[in-house]
């Protein structure tokens, strides 16, 4: 939730790293580690390495016991934990701010238990290897030190009952459970008013964007690419037109039909993002806009490079200026 946003939804768990879905990768030492708590206490720990770059008169660099893997929301890079799902253009402090509640929520229950178990007479470290213990195994589903991209880390997050809010409606909703309220109220840091204000203001800032978003699709489809369009329509049928019965022209007009029909398509989706647009409905300008660019995509490996006004795909992957 604290990293939702229009924007960000084109990369957690879309098109680029990482996933929507949270986990950590904790690195082979701290992995280590915590399976040891588990099973009783912590007594060994992995030595780090170095790395020798071949150069005698240099000396060996310390390398950390974990690598960085970029392809999870949350890692452990050697010294410190990377959340890695804050978009470029975001201020850092709402997720500041949730993860520090988070971890004033986590530390306050291990106290509160710690400090029942004392009044009971009970060992501190007995208790506290008890209270470590009990949050690895309740918890230990959300560490991962695998490759995050891969359909089957997402059908194994699945199972272990990790949520996959793919999208900023979806992961604002959570802003609205009883539990994620309280926690903030309980800390001081947000009231349930300012909960709710924030839900409504990036609720509205998401339906903003996609508003721009849906008129600049429809804006560019209706002046310069169904025109293209309909300006090679225009000249395949003047073509088959002029050849007449002189020649065979079949899979000209199967092409010309083709192009026409993606024309249609077009057109009528460009016509519902704008009915969207009017009511400000963000759900259906979305799936309109997956609907347009599917016809649009189409027309692009159709009709030729030198009508069609913008650069193609394959001047942008697949050839050097």
């Amino acid at each position: 939730m604290s990293v939702a946003t229009a924007g960000n939804d084109h990369r957690l768990g879309a098109n680029e790293a990482p996933p929507a879905i949270v986990s950590i990768f904790l690195g082979d030492q701290l992995t280590d580690i915590i399976e040891q708590v588990e099973r009783g206490g912590a007594k060994t720990s992995k030595e780090g390495s170095f790395l020798n770059v071949g150069v005698d008169s240099l000396p060996a660099v310390a390398k950390d016991t974990t690598d960085r893997n970029r392809s999870s929301t949350f890692a452990f890079t050697g010294a410190k934990f990377e959340f890695r799902a804050v978009g470029s253009n975001m201020n850092p402090s709402a997720a500041n701010m949730v993860l520090n509640t988070i971890v004033a929520e986590a530390v306050s229950e291990m106290c509160d238990q710690l400090e029942a178990d004392k009044k009971a007479g009970k060992d501190f470290n007995t208790s506290l290897q008890k209270v470590l213990q009990d949050i690895i195994k309740k918890h230990k589903k959300v560490v991962f030190n695998g490759d995050n991209y891969t359909a089957e880390w997402e059908k194994e997050a699945k199972k272990r009952g990790l949520p996959n809010l793919k999208n900023t409606p979806e992961a604002l909703e959570s802003l609205k459970v009883k539990k994620n309220i309280q926690v903030f109220v309980k800390h001081g840091v947000l009231t349930e008013t300012e909960v709710a204000s924030r839900y409504e203001i990036n609720k509205h800032a998401y339906e903003t964007v996609l508003v721009l978003e849906g008129n600049c699709a429809a804006t560019i489809a209706r002046t310069q690419l169904i025109p293209a369009a309909l300006s090679y329509q225009q000249q395949l049928a003047d073509t088959i037109k002029s050849v007449g019965s002189t020649g065979k022209t079949t899979n000209q007009k199967k092409l010309l039909k083709e192009i026409s029909g993606l024309i249609e398509e077009s057109l009528s989706k460009v016509e519902s993002i704008e009915k969207a647009v009017a009511k400000h409905d963000a759900a259906k300008i979305k799936s309109e806009m997956a609907l347009l660019r599917e016809s649009i995509d189409a027309l692009e490996t159709l009709v030729p490079a030198y009508v069609w006004p913008l650069p193609t795909y394959a001047e942008m992957l697949l050839m050097n200026a």
